[in-house]
C-alpha cells in the first residue's frame, strides 16, 4: 500500500484574509513521504504539478489536522479529488477518542521524546523574509515527525502526549488503517 505522509505551510494566514476557510489560503509548500521510494520531496507553488502524478498513485494520505486543514488546501490547486484518496488524519484519530485537539509537538515529545523545530507561524516569517530553504526544512521535519507518530502508533496501537507536564497514553485501533479504500479511482488523472 503506498502511503503519502505530508504536510503543507502557508504564505499567509487567517487573519490575513478574514476567514477561516483553509481553502482560501495560499499554498507556501508541501512536503511528502512516499512510502514506495522511502523518500521525501517538497514543492513550492509553482512545482505542485510534479506533486499530482505521485498523488494519483497513492493508496492513502497521512497528516495531522489534514482532513481539516490540508487536505481542503491542496485540493484547491489539484485538478482531481483528493477526498476520494483514503485518508488518515492522526489529530482527528485522537480528537475522536481524548474530545479534544491536541498538538502535534505534545503528541512526538510524548510518543517519539523529539520536538518540533518551529511552528507555523515562524514558518510564515521566513516565508516572507524569503527564508524557502528553512520553510522548507521545517516542513521536511514536521513530515518527518508525522511520519513516525504514523509508524509508532501501528506497531503500538496507541499514541501518548503530553499535557501538563504528565504523559497520557491513548489505545488506537489501527487494524484498518492500512486496508486498501475499495471505491472508484476518481481522482486518478491522465498522466
Amino acid at each position: 500500500m503506498r502511503v503519502v505522509t505530508f504536510d503543507i505551510e502557508t504564505s499567509n494566514i487567517f487573519a490575513d484574509i478574514e476567514t477561516n476557510n483553509p481553502a482560501d489560503l495560499d499554498l507556501a509548500i508541501v512536503c511528502v513521504h512516499d512510502s514506495q521510494t522511502d523518500s521525501y520531496t517538497s514543492y513550492v507553488q509553482s512545482e505542485l504539478p510534479q506533486l499530482w502524478p505521485l498523488l494519483t498513485e497513492t493508496d492513502m494520505l497521512v497528516g495531522y489536522n489534514s482532513d481539516h486543514f490540508d487536505i481542503p488546501l491542496l485540493n484547491k490547486y489539484y485538478p482531481g479529488d483528493l477526498t476520494q484518496i483514503k485518508s488518515l488524519d492522526l489529530m482527528k484519530e485522537l480528537q475522536q477518542i481524548i474530545g479534544r485537539r491536541v498538538r502535534l509537538d505534545a503528541v512526538a515529545e510524548a510518543t517519539l521524546k523529539i520536538n518540533k523545530s518551529g511552528d507555523g507561524l515562524q514558518a510564515l516569517r521566513w516565508w516572507r523574509d524569503g527564508l524557502v530553504e528553512k520553510v522548507r526544512e521545517y516542513c521536511i521535519k514536521d513530515v518527518e515527525i508525522t511520519r513516525g507518530v504514523f509508524d509508532y502508533a501501528l506497531s503500538n496501537g496507541a499514541l501518548k502526549y503530553k499535557e501538563l507536564g504528565k504523559v497520557k497514553e491513548v489505545k488506537l485501533d489501527t487494524s484498518r488503517w492500512m486496508e486498501k479504500q475499495d471505491t472508484a479511482l476518481t481522482h486518478t488523472l491522465g498522466f
